[in-house]
């Protein structure tokens, strides 16, 4: 049978054992130590060059003065306006022309009273020179020309008139057709001939400005 060791013994191994234990975590926490030194002893990263723009420095505003209110409000820009130009000159698409007898039919004593009838039919007034010396009056029967007022017109006129806008104007005076056919041969010829009557039928044409009535106007003949 062993025999049983002392309290003194035991307390010595226990001391043997913690000593080791000391040494054990001594040398452990030497080992950590020497990594930790050998990792931070790497090359360390070269530093990079930045450029920095150097802050702005507060600057104080100038003081401005502010202008005093006006007290005349700003004029506005006045619209250009085309109303104010006046009527403008007819042209053929925007008057009618058309040709007028005081009769459809004459006895053997009366004498044909011929007109011209303008209707603006735009939606504008214009001008026009409507005087006789922009007149022309044809009397033809078939092919035949028998009479036209210019071949001997006297006194000529001019008469410069603004038409509204869909209004009609005529003649002021008619042109009076004596019944005999015309040349600028035989303008004072007294025994010039005279239109067969009887029933006869004999178209009028009419022009004005150069703008042409848009049909012929028929009449008779006793």
């Amino acid at each position: 049978m062993t025999p049983r060791q002392s309290a003194a013994v035991y307390r010595r191994r226990r001391m043997v054992v913690l000593g080791v234990v000391i040494v054990v975590l001594a040398l452990l926490i030497a080992l950590v130590w020497s990594l930790v030194a050998r990792a931070g002893a790497g090359t360390a990263p070269k530093p990079v060059l930045t450029t920095s723009s150097p802050s702005p420095r507060a600057t104080t505003p100038a003081p401005t003065t502010a202008a005093p209110p006006s007290s005349t409000p700003p004029q506005s820009p006045t619209p250009t306006s085309t109303a104010d130009a006046g009527p403008v000159p007819c042209t053929a698409a925007d008057v009618q022309v058309k040709a007028v007898t005081d009769h459809d039919t004459y006895a053997a004593d009366q004498n044909p009273q011929l007109s011209i009838s303008l209707t603006n039919s735009s939606s504008k007034d214009c001008t026009m020179n409507v005087g006789t010396s922009k007149q022309v009056f044809t009397i033809t029967s078939g092919s035949d020309t028998w009479w036209r007022s210019t071949d001997c017109q006297e006194n000529p006129s001019d008469a410069v008139q603004t038409i509204k806008a869909g209004a009609t104007v005529n003649s002021s005076a008619p042109v009076v057709w004596d019944r005999t056919r015309s040349s600028v041969d035989t303008c004072s010829a007294t025994d010039r001939q005279r239109a067969p009557g009887g029933g006869a039928a004999y178209q009028l044409r009419v022009s004005i400005g150069g703008f042409e009535s848009a049909a012929p106007v028929q009449f008779l003949l006793n």
